[in-house]
């Protein structure tokens, strides 16, 4: 992507903040970007085909129709969440949340059951940049599993500790509502939206990210059309996370001129 299109892209986002009543200082806006919060599945890890076959089984054991299409579809919702939308449209059920955890607790012992998901290209050199760049990390994920959790800490420990993470259990309400991101900005550093860029891949969370007031950019590395994510809102589509890294010094330098 050229200097142009994200110059434009920051732009379009600011004009939109002002809109809504967010009128930024020029003093603000010199203080640039000081956080950036990443989903996980889909973005850190190539883990979203598993995510789907766990899904496609768990559900069919309770009686639940979902096809990986529906998992991509559904990506950074929280598990239970997920499970009890289901059920009350195909079952007509209202579940517990304690049914839904149990349910939810099925697919992650599937989940668990498949090879380990690599980390995507990209993704270490980035917090490298960013890092580099005085500017925190965090992570917002959906999911509440502990051994994810861990893993995280264990790949990407140099950059983040656990208190910037945000996990399902974090919020009582979950990805596509703005809570997440802005439990990431506060868990970074009690920051404002404008002082933050949200990184997705699926349209749940690019809704979340939106919904924050937050520069959100997408990484489209699952099956939907980029469409599905621009009509969401990202202020920026790559197709890869190589892509965007490439692309990190424009974004800070642009990020603290217009």
């Amino acid at each position: 992507m050229n200097k142009q299109n994200i110059q434009e892209a920051l732009s379009h986002y600011r004009n939109h903040l002002k809109a809504s009543g967010q009128n930024i200082t020029p003093k603000e806006i010199e203080k640039g970007i000081r956080c950036v919060l990443f989903d996980m599945d889909g973005v850190l890890y190539n883990s979203m085909p598993n995510h789907a076959i766990a899904w496609t089984n768990c559900m069919k054991k309770f009686g639940i129709r979902m096809t990986a299409a529906d998992a991509y579809a559904t990506e950074g919702a929280r598990g239970i969440d997920t499970i009890r939308s289901f059920a009350k449209r195909q079952l007509n059920k209202d579940l517990s949340l304690e049914e839904a955890q149990q349910m939810y607790d099925v697919k992650t012992d599937y989940f668990h059951q498949l090879p380990v998901a690599e980390i995507f290209p990209g993704v270490i050199e980035l917090m490298r940049k960013i890092k580099a760049s005085g500017v925190d990390i965090g992570v917002v994920t959906g999911s509440g599993q502990r051994p994810l959790i861990q893993r995280l800490l264990r790949d990407f420990g140099e950059f983040f500790n656990e208190t910037h993470i945000v996990t399902a259990y974090d919020v009582n309400r979950g990805k596509p509502n703005p809570d997440p991101y802005l439990m990431g900005l506060k868990k970074c550093g009690h920051y404002l939206p404008w002082q933050g860029i949200v990184v997705e891949n699926a349209p749940l969370g690019v809704r979340s990210g939106v919904a924050a007031g937050i520069f959100t950019v997408a990484v489209n590395s699952g099956p939907l059309p980029d469409s599905a994510l621009q009509r969401e809102g990202a202020d920026l589509v790559y197709e890869k996370m190589t892509q965007f890294c490439d692309d990190w010094d424009t974004l800070m330098v642009s990020s603290g001129k217009l």
